[in-house]
């Protein structure tokens, strides 16, 4: 099984008009960081930084002088940020595209990994055929359905508990050229050895085991976020690092249904760790971050104030005939019932 922290389509794309946001590599790249900073940071107001305090932020946590100014240059290009200058001074916000594509991120991130609703036992699959010669639609395609909450029971055949929403279906079609066949309805038990069960197209062991160091990893620090030891630049470093990891659970653990899920499931204490840490270091990221730009401008600017899972939650708004925060993750199932053979009663829309 895919690691959720070596999947590079983190941040697929989704059509000619959405930035080419970073792609997802083994550890933490430079674009990387920088998107987390900025989004931490200035995606309500989308407040303009300048890019020698932009610099100054990610050799806190470890990036080069080269290496931040390249990853700076290439998120521009990619339509991630915005440029301006007055004088010499060069500053880069998040573009109103990218903004809105955090934070759609943002809240379903934050809502992938809340209390799952009561499952009605059906089962979304999507079959596709594509040949050898089209490797990078392939890649696309596989791309959005993990993204979409979705894994590979067979080569070719992808499920997921969850039904697919207008705005996924269109994505699918796009990515397929109609090479693609959806089913919904219920497992029909065999009585034979070696059956594979839907929900084994999810390592679930793994899984378990990725919360359970994720656990390991932050739950020490909570005494200290506490009690205000963690201030400064280490705030702002462990804000980045535990958003960067947490971010990537709903990709492995789509929100998959407690009915089949082993007793004690980790989703709901890693959620309650990451807030406690991420919003708790909030206050004190903010202030090292005002410092930190302040040092390069006469006042720091507007709009710098420290994202919350409140925000995450809530969203933020975007301009009206401006680009609409693309739809993310799966949508959950209605709670109308399936019957055998993937036919719906009742509205069968997405809830």
């Amino acid at each position: 099984m895919t690691s959720p922290f070596d999947i590079e389509e983190i941040y697929p794309d989704d059509g000619e008009r959405s930035p080419r946001m970073p792609r997802r590599q083994a550890g933490s790249s430079p674009q990387g960081v920088a998107v987390t900073l900025l989004a931490d940071y200035t995606l309500r107001a989308r407040a303009t930084l300048p890019s020698a305090a932009i610099v100054a932020l990610l050799a806190e946590s470890g990036v080069t002088t080269a290496g931040a100014r390249a990853a700076i240059s290439r998120l521009a290009r990619r339509g991630v940020l915005e440029g301006s200058r007055q004088g010499r001074r060069s500053s880069y916000r998040l573009s109103l595209a990218a903004a809105a594509n955090i934070s759609a991120g943002g809240n379903w991130i934050l809502a992938s990994t809340t209390a799952a609703e009561p499952w009605d036992g059906c089962w979304t699959t999507v079959a596709f055929s594509l040949p050898q010669d089209r490797g990078t639609q392939r890649r696309a395609l596989r791309g959005q359905l993990r993204w979409l909450g979705y894994a590979p029971l067979y080569d070719g055949l992808w499920i997921s508990p969850y039904e697919l929403n207008p705005p996924a279906r269109a994505q699918l079609a796009q990515l397929t050229g109609g090479a693609v066949t959806v089913f919904r309805g219920r497992q029909i038990v065999l009585d034979a050895d070696g059956q594979r069960a839907p929900i084994d197209a999810w390592d679930i062991e793994a899984i378990g085991g990725h919360y359970e160091a994720f656990l390991r990893r932050w739950a020490p620090l909570v005494p200290q976020v506490r009690s205000g030891q963690v201030g400064g630049a280490a705030a702002v470093r462990a804000r980045t690092e535990v958003m960067d990891t947490f971010r990537r659970f709903p990709v492995l653990d789509p929100q998959l249904p407690r009915e089949i899920l082993p007793a004690g499931w980790l989703r709901q204490p890693a959620r309650e760790l990451f807030a406690a840490v991420y919003d708790g270091l909030a206050e004190p990221a903010e202030r090292h971050v005002r410092t930190v730009v302040g040092k390069f401008t006469d006042s720091p600017p507007p709009g710098i104030q420290a994202h919350t899972t409140a925000d995450m939650l809530a969203g933020v708004r975007v301009d009206a005939g401006r680009p609409q925060p693309a739809q993310r993750g799966p949508a959950l199932a209605s709670t109308a019932d399936c019957v055998p053979g993937g036919e719906r009663r009742g509205d069968g829309g997405p809830g």
